[in-house]
């Protein structure tokens, strides 16, 4: 990069930088509706984009219940229906990571598809389009958890506690707009979209399977099973549990809620700083 374009961009972003400034609070809100309404559109437009929304928790669901339900259903002592009772909650735990990763890829292909120049040269906050994009993967995953709770409910899940089981739906929510600000910033710094994924499925697998999404975590070696203890997704999944079925809330609900906070206050302040410095 040559000296004049780093200057450029320098000035660029400082000159992003007191726009967003100038931009009242009430501006911000309108601007952010405004893009929530052009994402909402362009899904319109785009139905192809709401397929993992829609088919990932149909198929793992059923993947998982069918295939692993009556093995693991014996260890939890009920067969395939104890199973279901534990990984639907489980599933839900796994689906804002997942939609997390889609926002993270997506934000990537506007940026690579001329989407956010044409946003620079609008008088627009910044961070509205941020907040844009997480309120609008924010209605996915909530599309994709209904889905999941029919689908669960029709191969048994009992629904035991509706007041809790709305709670759980509320603490995915969070923990998964927490994650958001990762892919975010994955997805701004990443060179292409394929880049993304790849990131996003070293960070995922460990974090999905070294936890208590899939199985109990009693019978794993004693190394990967003080890793599941500190895994946030290990907690939001018992979290969710004891909410919708039954059992232990306090620890693991706080926990959750301390890493939904933590993250958002480490990586909401970076995404945005990355992303008015690249805009």
């Amino acid at each position: 990069m040559s000296a004049a374009t780093a200057t450029a961009n320098a000035t660029a972003a400082i000159t992003g930088l007191r726009a967003d400034a100038r931009i009242s609070p009430r501006a911000h809100l309108r601007h952010t509706g405004a893009l929530v309404r052009r994402n909402l559109l362009w899904i319109r437009q785009d139905p192809e984009s709401m397929f993992d929304a829609v088919l990932f928790p149909i198929v793992f669901t059923l993947l998982f219940v069918f295939v692993f339900g009556g093995s693991i259903g014996q260890s939890l002592g009920g067969g395939q229906q104890a199973y279901v009772q534990y990984i639907v909650p489980g599933l839900m735990a796994m689906m804002g990571m997942n939609m997390a990763q889609g926002v993270g890829t997506g934000f990537n292909q506007d940026f690579n598809s001329g989407v956010m120049d044409r946003f620079r040269s609008l008088p627009i906050g910044r961070g509205s389009v941020l907040f844009a994009k997480i309120s609008v993967e924010m209605v996915r995953m909530l599309i994709a958890t209904a889905i999941l709770l029919v689908v669960g409910v029709l191969v048994g899940f009992d629904i035991h506690n509706w007041p809790g089981l709305f709670a759980a739906v509320g603490l995915s929510a969070v923990f998964g707009s927490a994650l958001m600000w990762i892919f975010l910033t994955l997805g701004v710094v990443m060179k292409n979209a394929q880049s993304v994924q790849a990131m996003g499925f070293l960070v995922l697998m460990p974090l999905q399977f070294g936890s208590s999404i899939f199985a109990p975590t009693q019978s794993m070696p004693g190394w990967l099973e003080a890793f599941t203890k500190v895994n946030p997704l290990s907690a939001l999944a018992d979290a969710a549990r004891g909410l919708m079925v039954g059992g232990p809330v306090a620890h693991d609900l706080w926990l959750t809620l301390a890493w939904s906070v933590g993250i958002t206050a480490v990586m909401a302040p970076i995404a945005i700083h990355t992303f008015r410095t690249k805009t």
